[in-house]
């Protein structure tokens, strides 16, 4: 226990009032804890429980947390446990929706919502490469939730964002999060669609310089990963200019990086792969195929 604590000592000192995962059991780096992570949305830790376990299992982290002079609450959500909806406010008092600061950028997010709470810390790498390369680009976000690769490409000086998503719940919290962070006067565009059926509607817009896409990768009735990626990446020619980068997002520890690359190399042999990297380092893996997987590649150029 004292192993998990040091641990979320130093990642508490590094976010310097930011957004970050204190612990990443999932990774497997503390065998035994691999059913719990800890996610600091200041004030706020969320302790996630992904096996059916009480707080009393770890009342020596919660009492720790609590000592902390920045944790204001802390929170208890169960997670893959039946239906939804038993958080627990531990400690401290949370009331609502709430911004917080990655990069410099603010986001809303809700502590004490049932599932996601409107931000995943692990893309903060992802979301960084895309602020970086974004000045002058027409970008598409595909599966774009709550919008935060969007607010970092307008941050970054795109031209133009366009956000796909089914829930326009989750794209109303994107509007806000460009609220936040002042871009009202960016062109910034929702479309609450099936992106599966809505092909020349987010074509109309393009052709685009930069896509991203980040899927769920496992949600029945809309988007299952091993059958309906393909179905994504075999539009890339037509929504995407000559030299156009798209950045593929995957997040199931049942693949490795050979998934996606395998699907692009056999399908779309024209897209040069150019780097990969995955979370921060906040979320330590045992292997590679755990955790977030993350490949840019590179449309060629137009022969003349």
């Amino acid at each position: 226990m004292q192993t998990i604590i040091d641990w979320m000592g130093q990642q508490l000192r590094q976010a310097s009032g930011e957004c970050r995962r204190l612990f990443h059991g999932r990774g497997g780096a503390v065998p035994g804890y691999e059913w719990l992570v800890v996610d600091w949305l200041p004030p706020v830790a969320v302790m996630r429980a992904y096996a059916p376990t009480e707080p009393e299992a770890v009342a020596e982290l919660i009492r720790w947390l609590e000592t902390q002079p920045e944790v204001e609450a802390v929170v208890w959500q169960p997670r893959g446990q039946g239906p939804e909806g038993a958080v627990q406010v531990l400690s401290g008092e949370v009331d609502g929706p709430y911004a917080v600061i990655e990069a410099g950028l603010r986001y809303q997010v809700d502590a004490s919502a049932a599932q996601n709470t409107g931000l995943f810390l692990d893309m903060r790498p992802g979301r960084a490469w895309v602020r970086e390369q974004a000045r002058g680009a027409k970008v598409l976000n595909l599966f774009a939730y709550t919008c935060a690769f969007s607010v970092a490409a307008v941050a970054g000086g795109a031209e133009r964002v366009v956000n796909v998503d089914m829930s326009s719940r989750a794209l109303s919290t994107g509007r806000r999060n460009h609220q936040l962070n002042d871009q009202r006067e960016a062109d910034v565009r929702y479309l609450a669609v099936n992106l599966l059926k809505s092909w020349s509607r987010v074509r109309k817009p393009g052709p685009y310089d930069l896509v991203v896409i980040d899927p769920p990768s496992f949600q029945p009735g809309s988007f299952v990963a091993v059958k309906d990626y393909i179905k994504v990446l075999r539009r890339l020619p037509e929504l995407t200019c000559p030299g156009a980068r798209v950045v593929l997002c995957h997040n199931d520890p049942k693949e490795t990086r050979q998934f996606l690359e395998t699907l692009m190399r056999e399908n779309l042999p024209d897209f040069t792969r150019l780097e990969s990297f995955g979370a921060g380092d906040d979320f330590p893996e045992r292997g590679d195929a755990q955790g977030l997987k993350v490949t840019v590649y590179q449309r060629g150029e137009a022969v003349v």
